[in-house]
């Protein structure tokens, strides 16, 4: 690979923030489908005593749901910081 199109740390940060959007996005859509399906489920889920364990993954299906904003929130401020000041 040459120098000029060698990544600059902007650039690896500005890949992470995409790929971390990228997880976001799944894991939105696990988090919604695992609700659905625990909707409809429920009952049956109590009486074989599964419940608890379906809402502990449900549980941190949300954390980690969490914890990836918080993350891309706090790379998309330093990627921000990175940026050249406007010359005048």
């Amino acid at each position: 690979m040459s120098d000029e199109h060698a990544k600059t740390p902007a650039d690896h940060i500005g890949d992470t923030v995409a790929q971390l959007k990228e997880m976001r996005h799944y894991s939105k859509n696990n988090v919604e489908t695992l609700t659905a399906e625990w909707l409809l489920f429920d009952g049956e889920l109590s009486k074989l005593k599964l419940a608890d364990k379906i809402a502990d993954l449900m549980d941190r299906q949300g954390q980690l749901h969490e914890a990836l904003e918080t993350a891309i929130t706090d790379l998309e401020d330093v990627l921000e910081k990175m940026k050249p000041a406007p010359e005048e």
